[in-house]
């Protein structure tokens, strides 16, 4: 008699490709909607604009900080994903300012939506700490590529073009600042870029 098979634990299933879809919606929808109305922002409301039932909403994340943590985490990782894509579109100093540029546009993006993750257990400052380690391996990946491919002066320690540029993150309070932040991008870069023979 064959053996039966089984089927393997629904944990070891991958997603279907509409739950995952529907998921990725929802933390679309959902990064919108608190930036836009804090953290009384209505879960029916970010429901409905996702096109999905409430019962779909909460079987993803069950409670509001559970959804509020999950959008956080998705913009980190799109944007440690978008150093890889960079650098496997573009020369490594270009890919390095790009990948900047964004950080930029992540802070600018993270700072609006702070009041709402402020809500969550262990306050925004927890999630940041969390993902500080992804985004300066992503950082310090693109400038060493810069290095390694004689863009960058080989003396160039990541980490100070790192500390230079959370120096600017740290004056988000003033109007403007954004601007400022994207002209030193190309300030830092031309601190220690290789002079050209």
């Amino acid at each position: 008699m064959p053996k039966e098979k089984l089927s393997p634990p629904q944990s070891a299933r991958k997603p279907r490709a509409d739950a995952t879809r529907n998921r990725e919606r929802i933390l679309e929808v959902a990064r919108e909607v608190f930036t836009r109305d804090g953290a009384a922002a209505s879960l029916d409301d970010i429901a409905r604009r996702s096109g999905v039932g409430n019962a779909t909403l909460y079987r993803h994340f069950p409670t509001r900080d559970d959804l509020l943590e999950a959008v956080y985490r998705s913009e980190v990782a799109k944007l440690a994903a978008a150093e890889q894509r960079f650098a496997a579109e573009l020369p490594p100093l270009e890919a390095l300012r790009a990948w900047m540029l964004l950080l930029i546009d992540h802070v600018s993006d993270k700072k609006l939506i702070t009041p709402a993750l402020d809500t969550v257990a262990g306050g925004s400052m927890r999630l940041f700490e969390g993902s500080r380690s992804l985004i300066h391996t992503a950082f310090v990946a693109a400038v060493n590529r810069a290095i390694a491919s004689g863009d960058l002066l080989s003396d160039t320690d990541p980490n100070d073009i790192v500390r230079a540029l959370v120096g600017v993150f740290h004056t988000t309070a003033v109007p403007g600042w954004e601007q400022s932040a994207r002209r030193l991008v190309d300030i830092l870069i031309a601190g220690v870029r290789q002079p050209k023979a």
